[in-house]
């Protein structure tokens, strides 16, 4: 743990992102497109390293607009073809066979995500860490009501939490003020009593900091000790969080 500032008392709450800080989305991102373009090539003929390479230069540029960010991450089937669509004519795939190479390599890409997807180890006993201290929770995650209450519903997770939040069912998602706001009014606590927590620097960390809660980032690789500077505390994973919990208490 890297710790930025004295983090002082127990938090009465914490917001807890869903994805790649409960739940595993994106550590196999590369990987999986990679098989999906190589398993649709099998069944509709294309050049898959030339398509392949092509998805990893519309995928960053996709994603690296905020408002086609927020856009694609209420439509996930949809920002996938857009982005394989755009990938095959970057490759020279003939138009003839675009549309059916685009519903393979989707398919094909979606049916792994979802093969591999799953809580990280300990996430589950933390959230039960979490409630065991008294702490009252609210999931605030972004992306469409159905793939995430899915995702919610998959795994079991609702009964850890007091309040729900998705971006899909709001209508808004972070790193608008409003929904931590929600989130907050929802759990009957202040910023000052709670604490945000979750993967996303600018998400999870910055806009709950300058609403004045407390900002701990899930840096799971290697992270700049320059960030300390925006984030409360680095953490690896909810399992220290949940340890670092269990050992402050509320005055």
């Amino acid at each position: 743990m890297v710790e930025a500032t004295p983090l002082g008392p127990r938090p009465l709450a914490l917001l807890v992102d869903l994805d790649d800080t409960i739940v595993s989305d994106s550590d196999r991102v590369s990987s999986n497109w990679a098989a999906a373009v190589e398993a649709a090539a099998a069944v509709v003929p294309f050049p898959a390293e030339a398509v392949l390479a092509a998805i990893e230069i519309e995928r960053g540029w996709f994603w690296s607009d905020p408002e086609r960010h927020r856009v694609g991450r209420t439509d996930l089937i949809g920002a996938r073809r857009a982005i394989v669509t755009a990938a095959l004519r970057r490759a020279a795939v003939p138009e003839s066979g675009l549309a059916t190479a685009v519903a393979a390599i989707v398919a094909a890409y979606g049916a792994r995500t979802e093969a591999d997807r799953g809580p990280f180890p300990g996430a589950l006993d933390a959230l039960r860490t979490f409630r065991e201290l008294g702490i009252r929770l609210a999931l605030v995650t972004n992306g469409a009501a159905e793939i995430q209450r899915a995702k919610i519903e998959r795994f079991e997770l609702a009964p850890f939490f007091d309040v729900i939040v998705v971006e899909g069912e709001f209508g808004l998602g972070k790193p608008e003020p409003a929904v931590y706001a929600h989130a907050l009014a929802s759990l009957g606590v202040s910023a000052a009593d709670a604490w945000m927590v979750g993967d996303n620097l600018d998400w999870d960390v910055v806009t709950p900091r300058r609403l004045g809660m407390r900002g701990i980032w899930i840096a799971r690789g290697p992270s700049s000790v320059a960030n300390c500077e925006m984030a409360d505390a680095i953490l690896p994973d909810l399992s220290a969080l949940a340890g670092l919990l269990a050992s402050i208490t509320r005055p």
